[in-house]
């Protein structure tokens, strides 16, 4: 059983809030009956489902392999005409890519219609591994190694990868293989070249339980349902972990935490801190005010005058 809105979104009618709207309005019919409740399951392989009097046709779920060659786009609207990924799959449903690949990168992209496992797979938030094989330029040491996996911060924030092996050694150039479970763009690339690596090849073997295996370049297979379940099954069991923790966007020096910006003071144990430095409490003792000491001053002088005045009265 499925939501009805959404069976209604993956027909093509519109998107879930508009699909919203057309229930609430009344237009939907469930084996002649209207219905505009919310949250109503259907079957709609069993059950009749029309809209506006329409019988809608439900969308067969496609799921397709694919090997993606160096050149070719990710994207499905390209303006200056390049081959994209779904050019090499045929198609009879609106098709798109999960996890996307840099044109200048290779290896395995699903394609597919299916909307929900392609947010699964893709989103930080289920943390679905996936694995690449990289060869970059010169020898890369265990301290390089450790500094991948640690991470290190570019512009849009924190980026480490889960895991970095060295897979081969080469005269001029190493082959890692590295492990994300988020991808931010070019952020392999981007990753080596902050541990001073230029990747020569870049190529993805693997979403999840999905290994591209043999597919030749430029090929693509259909996936079968026993691997569209593990998938699913992958993604679920990221969920369940829960997402991965990240790291703020930038480093914070001495007087920039959130307390020292602010101008509140943290009390520990032995002191009071604010701003990454100890102020210890000096006891300082209290001076007059600048009128006070004139005023005492007048005073003086004129007891001075009337004690003189006295004593020329004596003589």
């Amino acid at each position: 059983m499925v939501r009805l809105h959404k069976v209604l979104a993956e027909s093509g009618i519109g998107s879930r809030r508009k699909c919203e709207e057309i229930i609430q309005e009344g237009r939907v019919e469930v084996d002649g009956q209207f219905v505009t409740e919310l949250g109503t399951s259907v079957d709609p392989a069993k059950q009749e489902i029309m809209v506006d009097g329409q019988r809608i046709r439900v969308r067969r779920k496609q799921y397709f392999i694919l090997n993606k060659p160096v050149g070719v786009v990710s994207t499905n609207f390209d303006q200056a005409g390049r081959t994209r990924v779904i050019d090499l799959v045929p198609q009879d449903e609106r098709l798109f890519t999960i996890g996307r690949l840099d044109r200048q990168s290779e290896g395995l992209i699903i394609i597919t219609n299916d909307g929900e496992l392609a947010n699964h797979l893709a989103h930080p938030r289920y943390g679905v591994p996936k694995t690449y094989h990289v060869e970059v330029a010169g020898a890369v040491t265990v301290e390089e190694i450790k500094m991948i996996q640690n991470g290190v911060y570019i512009a849009e924030g924190f980026i480490k990868a889960e895991s970095c092996r060295l897979k081969q050694k080469r005269g001029k150039s190493s082959i890692l293989e590295i492990i994300l479970r988020e991808g931010k763009n070019r952020e392999i690339r981007r990753l080596l070249a902050k541990v001073g690596h230029k990747v020569l090849r870049l190529k993805r073997v693997s979403i999840g339980p999905l290994k591209l295996g043999e597919v030749p370049a430029g090929a693509f297979r259909e996936l079968k349902p026993s691997e569209v379940k593990a998938l699913r099954e992958a993604s679920e069991a990221g969920s369940a972990k829960g997402a991965p923790k990240r790291k703020p966007a930038g480093r914070r020096t001495a007087g920039t935490s959130p307390a020292s910006r602010l101008g509140k003071t943290t009390t520990k144990k032995g002191g009071t801190y604010r701003g990454g430095k100890k102020k210890s409490k000096k006891k300082t003792s209290q001076k007059p005010l600048v009128t006070e000491s004139r005023r005492g001053q007048g005073r003086a002088v004129k007891q001075k005058q009337a004690s003189k005045k006295k004593q020329m009265r004596r003589k």
